[in-house]
C-alpha cells in the first residue's frame, strides 16, 4: 500500500495548482470575452463604413476575415501568457515561427491560392458577372473567394477554378467593355471582280441591328486561298457570348443573301489535276482510243 499515499500526495499538489490557477483562469476568460466583443465591434464598424462604397462584396468578406483572425490571434497569445506566466511573448513567436515554416510547407498550395485569392479580389477589371477566358477554360464569374473562383460555363456547366492558376496565367477578360469587335473569313471566285464583291458585303452589313453602326463596318481583301478570293469581315457588337452568337448569325445571313442577290460567286473547294504526259481517251462503245 506504500504506492498509495505518493499517489495521493501527487493528486493533492494538482489540485493545489489548480485552485492556484483558477484566478488566473478567470482573468484569461475575461480577455478572450474581451476579444470577442472587440471582434464584433471592429466587423460591425467595418461593415458599416464600407456598406455604401464600391468595393466588392468578397473584398468585404476577406477584410472581416483578417480582422476576425488578427484580434482573436491577440486575444489568444494574451490569454495564454496570462496563464502561463513562464511563457513568453518572444517565445510564443519563436515557437508560431518555427510552427509557421513547418505549416507552410505542408499547406504551399492552400497559402498560394489564397493570396492569389486576395490580390484577384484586388484587381479591378475582374468583376462578377465577367465572361473570363484562361487557358482552355472559360466562362461568368460567379463568385470569387480566397481559395478559388466559380466560373459558369454558357451550357451552366460549373467549373472550380484555384485561384493560383488564374493569377499566373493570362486571363482575357471578353466583358471589360459593353462592345468587342468580331471576325468573319468571306471567299468569292477569282472570276468576280474585287472592288465589287468588297462594296456587296459592306453594304449587306450596313443597317442591321445587332451591329454597332457608329463603330463601322471594315472589309479587307485577306489572301489568295486554293480555291477563293478571301475577304477579313469586321465589326462591333455587345461582348456577351449570346451577343456574339447573335450577331455573327445575322452577319453570315445577310452576307450570303447579298452575293447571292448580286450573283456573285462563293466557290466550293477546287481540284486542278495535271499530267506530265498527254492521257489517252477511249470510247468504250468502239473501244477505240481517241
Amino acid at each position: 500500500m506504500n504506492f498509495i499515499e505518493p499517489l495521493f500526495q501527487k493528486v493533492q499538489r494538482m489540485w493545489v495548482g489548480f485552485v492556484e490557477l483558477l484566478p488566473l483562469l478567470a482573468i484569461a476568460l475575461v480577455v478572450l470575452i474581451i476579444t470577442w466583443l472587440m471582434t464584433r465591434v471592429l466587423t460591425a464598424v467595418l461593415k458599416r463604413s464600407l456598406k455604401n462604397s464600391k468595393i466588392r462584396r468578397s473584398l468585404c468578406e476577406l477584410f472581416d476575415s483578417l480582422i476576425t483572425v488578427t484580434v482573436w490571434t491577440v486575444g489568444f497569445l494574451i490569454a495564454i501568457t496570462i496563464i502561463f506566466p513562464s511563457l513568453t511573448p518572444a517565445k510564443l513567436l519563436t515557437v508560431l515561427g518555427l510552427g509557421s515554416v513547418a505549416v507552410g510547407l505542408a499547406f504551399k498550395d492552400i497559402f498560394e491560392n489564397f493570396f492569389a485569392g486576395i490580390l484577384i479580389m484586388l484587381r479591378k477589371p475582374m468583376r462578377i458577372g465577367d465572361f473570363v477566358e484562361c487557358e482552355s477554360i472559360n466562362g461568368r464569374v460567379e463568385k470569387i473567394t480566397v481559395r478559388e473562383t466559380y466560373l459558369r460555363k454558357t451550357d451552366d456547366q460549373l467549373i472550380i477554378v484555384p485561384n493560383s492558376f488564374l493569377f499566373k496565367n493570362p486571363v482575357y477578360v471578353l466583358t471589360d467593355l459593353s462592345l468587342r469587335r468580331f471576325d468573319l473569313v468571306v471567299g468569292v471566285a477569282y472570276s468576280e471582280d474585287v472592288d465589287i464583291a468588297r462594296e456587296v458585303i459592306r453594304s449587306a452589313l450596313e443597317g442591321l441591328d445587332d451591329i454597332n453602326q457608329q463603330r463601322g463596318v471594315e472589309v479587307y481583301a485577306r489572301e489568295f486561298n486554293s480555291s477563293s478570293l478571301d475577304f477579313t469581315v469586321r465589326w462591333w457588337a455587345n461582348s456577351r457570348p449570346i451577343d456574339m452568337h447573335k450577331s455573327r448569325d445575322i452577319v453570315v445571313t445577310a452576307v450570303k443573301k447579298a452575293l447571292d442577290e448580286a450573283g456573285i460567286e462563293i466557290p466550293f473547294p477546287y481540284r486542278t489535276l495535271t499530267f506530265k504526259e498527254p492521257l489517252p481517251l477511249s470510247n468504250h462503245n468502239d473501244n477505240e482510243s481517241v
